[in-house]
């Protein structure tokens, strides 16, 4: 997230970051209208958590902050040992992690399938391999770690239905891990798309997303996002 920003900055001044189309803003990745899953959680929970990764984590947390039925979205670490759960390690690619976000909701809102639709369509590309974007390294796979055996059902599920459908070009990479522990990332990473909504990286890969969301999911949509740090 930090080797192409001087590059950013000066497509940004030059205007011609990335190429556009129906669902794609300057160099983010593009969304995909996707049909929901046709097996999803009957879960009657006031709460349930969930883990994804699909590249750098501001855009990801950005993305679920504004979906309605979320409670809490906060950036971490997801994959890896709890010693080398620090951005400056994880950054190195060699430990296992992958930047993540937990995100903690009201099923009786928003399903965990409903969060996977997002997840496949606008929070990143899951055919793209170890990379997303402008970011490349293990450290950036598409990955879902499964916080039950339901969830994993749900996931399986859903993966091969749009493998099915065909609806990307290539197939799902998408990677299910399961008992993999969660860290909450350095405070300066929370809530960064929020607050850093000019940070050229943001305008181009992560904002984006959120503008997806609202188009292709104007139903899910919420305009006040929920932060970590003020806790609403």
């Amino acid at each position: 997230m930090k080797s192409i920003l001087p590059v950013l900055v000066a497509l940004v001044a030059l205007g011609i970051a990335g190429q556009s189309s129906a669902f794609s803003f300057g160099g983010s990745e593009d969304a995909v209208l996707i049909a929901p899953p046709t097996l999803d959680e009957n879960n009657s929970a006031r709460s349930e958590t969930a883990v994804f990764a699909g590249g750098c984590f501001w855009g990801v947390q950005g993305v679920f902050a504004h979906v309605k039925g979320v409670q809490r979205a906060v950036s971490g670490y997801a994959g890896g040992a709890a010693n080398t759960a620090q951005y400056e390690r994880v950054s190195d690619g060699d430990t296992g992690h992958a930047e993540s976000v937990q995100v903690t909701f009201d099923p009786a809102q928003v399903s965990y399938g409903s969060l996977l639709q997002i997840y496949f369509s606008v929070a990143h590309n899951p055919t793209e391999l170890n990379r997303q974007g402008p970011d490349s390294g293990t450290q950036y796979r598409s990955a879902l770690f499964l916080q039950s055996a339901e969830q994993q059902r749900v996931a399986q599920a859903y993966i091969a239905q749009l493998d099915a459908a065909r609806v990307f070009d290539k197939p799902i990479v998408t990677r299910l891990e399961s008992g993999k522990a969660f860290y909450p990332a350095e405070d300066y990473h929370q809530d960064f798309l929020t607050e850093h909504p000019s940070y050229p990286y943001i305008v181009i890969n992560d904002l984006p997303k959120v503008a997806h969301l609202k188009q292709l999911f104007p139903e899910r949509y919420q305009q006040q996002p929920i932060l970590v740090k003020t806790g609403h």
